[in-house]
């Protein structure tokens, strides 16, 4: 069965029994009578149905070394097409979802198409984060050509560097110094001079100022000394008075002279203040030049270097500090690093002017930080600080002006980065976002870069089934990826085709640095290349499958000590992948043949037959025979599927039971009930049954429990059936052969060993060279059959039998004794049923 009996997973089988519906009314006699056309029964198929050898006639080289390498998607036309059209397009939601199997490694294969139709366009430009002067916590972002952002990080680095030494010089220089002396003299003797002014006239009044540790006083004097309080209280009345106002005077006076002293050193620090910036501006305003003149071209990079001039000239003290020196004073923004960072320019993306293209940059772990960027963050006693300088470029700043390639699966693991991305799209920039505040963690005040507009193809690249989920359940998918370009996983078996599986061989095998294959190892490749297709017919497109083999291939050879890899060589490495795998295969056959599992390979038995399975685990697929079973008696019509009633059953294989009520009831009760009650079982499966090949074999099973004829047990059968009982191809059809070929010979060929398989199957056959070569010396036998009456002739060893312009099946033919027999069961129905009403009426 294609459904893999034991190793699926449970699709339905829960529900009510389902009963096929009886033929009530009788058929028209003409219809009945028209007679059938008989099958003729085949015979073996000939070895060269068997295996189709590859032809490379067409295609001139001794070894793969002579064939040059083919770029892009080589046998991928649609997908060419479709990356085509959307890469050329720059309207928004015009992005690719690129759809196909794992083993495609359509990831690698996209990238070389992508960066061959990006070539054509200009470098992305450079990305640069630089300080925002007026709002430090949103940092600006500026966009120059293609690799000058580095030259504006360097100019202003050197810039820095320059004024580091040139600031203090000039500070320290005599020119500087006596002009800030000549200030500071200035102010200090305006204020001594208001001070002894008052002070003479305090004396004239016989007062005197005092400087005391809470501040001034006056007090009186006599003949310059202080008056004690005592002394003072002993004078006449009229002169303490007297003293009394001229203190209070004095002490007015003493007060707005105090008043002035803070204006008077505002002045003093005002003055110093634009001395500072005149001395600082002389030596800042020349390095600032040097820096403008390359990018006077830039005007956004002109008024950053503007606000740069300003907030220098404003703030040169900070040359002049010592490192470490009033650090608690600066802001947070600059305590992250060192004082003059903010002077810096951040890099964030930067391209070399030279490169040819945009780039084309594939990001296999998209989470939300890698994808749009990040702010990282120092530990600075015990707090969280950053500037400007910590923020880093996501794949999305790095692919901007280009194509980005990113796993849809592992972006879709974290929905975080999914959503994000559609924000991006929606929006068209690139704004970093914290996955801490999404989750509640932090409140860390962090920054808010500027957004960074996105322009930026996205290549999505996943599996099918991954994208229609996408399509039908999240509303907004279509809006962005309007292009799927959907990867061949195989393509049709012709002589061009041949020619180009072989230079895709020959590609890998120069691209991975593997020993030259010669024109017998590239011809096995090719016929492996069909068996992986599953179709003689058809070549395997998925280059991973390839790539491997070809470096196995090449590792057997090395061992063999030979230069160029031989078609014995790649024979060993199939073998070897197989043998790597099989271990689950060597249990099964071993159960079988020790007897653990119960298969017949000879003889003969009523109601029994060998069917064929597959078991697919991982990389591994094998065939394995199972015993199916019939027993029959008389009843209502019902065949009851035992795997389906303990819910083993899946839909599809209980769809082909009841498929089987349909052929019973059209062919032998044309004109009332069936009078069968029967049951079906895979004998000693104990999993899940899913699929519908093994449909031919319980049909076969049935129609020799119904008429009594044995099933011959030395030929497996695998097929589905229809309600005109024609043969439908199935799935695995090599693995099932061979499956039951491995029981066989490990028992002894006897030469009347075979399979029966399904006609339209053998164009899939591309069988091992073992089974083959059996076939060739008559020691085992493939047959193909169209019909159920061909499988039943080659099993019971009789004339199926046609039914004649009489409306009868000849006598003795497996139909007429199958009609024959559900007679007889209607009979007895029917003696049941007058048997039950004379004793109902007694």
């Amino acid at each position: 069965m294609t459904g893999r009996p034991g190793s699926g997973t449970r699709a339905g089988g829960r529900g009510r029994r389902d009963h096929p519906q009886m033929a009530k009314a009788p058929l028209p006699s003409a219809i009945a009578a028209v007679p059938e056309a008989p099958s003729p029964r085949p015979g073996p198929l000939p070895v060269e149905k068997l295996y189709r050898r590859a032809d490379l006639s067409g295609l001139a080289f001794e070894t793969t070394a002579d064939l040059p390498p083919l770029p892009g998607l080589p046998g991928q036309p649609r997908v060419r097409d479709a990356i085509g059209l959307g890469t050329s397009i720059d309207a928004r939601g015009f992005n690719i979802f690129a759809i196909g199997q794992d083993a495609a490694r359509i990831g690698v294969s996209m990238r070389a198409l992508l960066a061959e139709t990006t070539r054509r366009r200009p470098p992305s430009p450079d990305w640069i984060y630089v300080n925002n002067f007026a709002a430090p916590h949103r940092p600006r972002a500026l966009s120059l050509r293609a690799g000058r952002g580095p030259a504006l990080e360097a100019a202003m680095t050197e810039m820095i560097e320059e004024l580091r030494a040139a600031l203090p010089a000039m500070f320290e220089g005599e020119d500087y110094q006596r002009r800030r002396s000549a200030i500071e003299s200035s102010l200090h003797g305006q204020a001594e001079a208001s001070f002894g002014t008052l002070a003479e006239k305090a004396t004239a009044e016989g007062v005197a100022i005092l400087r005391t540790p809470m501040g001034f006083a006056v007090a009186p004097s006599k003949d310059g000394k202080v008056v004690p309080p005592e002394e003072f209280s002993s004078w006449p009345e009229d002169r303490q008075k007297e003293v009394r106002g001229h203190i209070e005077r004095i002490e007015k006076e003493l007060e707005q002279t105090l008043r002035a002293i803070p204006h008077i050193e505002k002045q003093r620090r005002e003055a110093i203040r634009a001395l500072d910036r005149e001395t600082a501006k002389f030596v800042i305003d020349a390095a600032v030049e040097d820096v403008l003149k390359p990018f006077s071209d830039l005007p956004e990079v002109v008024a950053y270097v503007e606000a740069v001039r300003a907030d220098l000239v404003e703030n040169a003290q900070l040359f002049l500090e010592q490192p470490g020196q009033n650090a608690e004073a600066l802001p947070p923004s600059l305590r992250a690093g060192a004082q003059l960072d903010r002077y810096a320019v951040n890099v964030l993306v930067s391209r070399d002017g030279d490169t040819e293209g945009a780039p084309v940059v594939e990001e296999l772990h998209p989470t939300l930080a890698n994808l749009l960027g990040r702010v990282e963050h120092l530990p600075v006693q015990g707090a969280l600080v950053t500037n400007f300088r910590m923020i880093r470029a996501g794949s999305l700043h790095r692919a901007n002006g280009g194509t980005i390639v990113i796993d849809a699966h592992a972006l879709l693991t974290d929905s975080l980065s999914w959503e994000a991305l559609k924000r991006a799209l929606t929006r068209g920039q690139i704004i970093i976002e914290d996955v801490a505040h999404f989750v509640g963690m932090t409140t860390t005040v962090s920054l808010e870069p500027d957004p960074i507009p996105l322009d930026a193809k996205v290549v999505l690249v996943g599996d099918r089934s991954l994208y229609y989920l996408l399509a039908a359940y999240d509303p907004g998918f279509e809006r962005h990826f309007k292009v799927v370009a959907d990867f061949d996983d195989e393509t049709d078996r012709t002589a061009e085709s041949e020619a180009l599986v072989a230079r895709i061989i020959a590609t890998q095998a120069q691209r991975e640095k593997a020993r030259p294959l010669d024109r017998g190892a590239v011809a096995r490749m090719v016929e492996h290349a069909a068996r992986l297709a599953g179709d003689s017919g058809r070549l395997t497109l998925l280059v991973e499958h390839l790539r491997d083999l070809v470096i196995e291939a090449g590792h057997w050879a090395g061992a063999a000590e030979r230069a160029v890899t031989a078609r014995e060589d790649v024979d060993r490495a199939i073998d070897e992948q197989r043998r790597r795998l099989e271990r689950p295969q060597i249990l099964t056959r071993d159960a079988i043949l020790r007897g653990v599992e119960l298969i017949d390979t000879t003889g003969e038995r009523v109601g029994q037959v060998n069917g064929l399975t597959v078991l697919g685990l991982g990389a591994l697929s094998f065939g394995r025979p199972t015993r199916i079973t019939a027993r029959v008696r008389a009843g209502g019509g019902r065949i009851l599927d035992i795997e389906r009633e303990v819910e083993l059953g899946g839909p599809i294989h209980s769809k082909g039971v009841m498929i089987l009520s349909g052929f019973l009831a059209g062919r032998y009760a044309p004109r009332g009930a069936l009078s069968l009650q029967a049951s079906l079982v895979f004998e000693q499966s104990y999993g899940e049954v899913e699929g519908d090949s093994a449909s031919a074999a319980e049909l076969l099973t049935l129609l020799s429990a119904i008429s009594g004829l044995p099933l011959r047990q030395d030929l497996a059968i695998t097929g589905s059936i229809n309600q005109l009982g024609d043969i439908q191809p199935i799935g695995g059809a090599n693995e099932k052969i061979e499956g039951f070929f491995e029981i066989c010979a490990a028992r002894g060929l006897t030469g009347t060993q075979g399979v029966i398989i399904p006609e339209s199957n053998v164009q899939h056959l591309m069988l091992r060279a073992d089974v083959v070569q059996a076939c060739a010396d008559g020691r085992f036998a493939i047959h193909a059959v169209r019909h159920i009456d061909q499988a039943a002739e080659l099993l019971t060893g009789r004339e199926a039998g046609a039914r004649g312009a009489d409306g009868k099946f000849p006598y003795g033919s497996v139909n007429a004794r199958v009609e024959a027999a559900l007679a007889r069961f209607a009979e007895q129905r029917r003696e049941a049923a007058h048997k039950a009403a004379e004793a109902e009426e007694e």
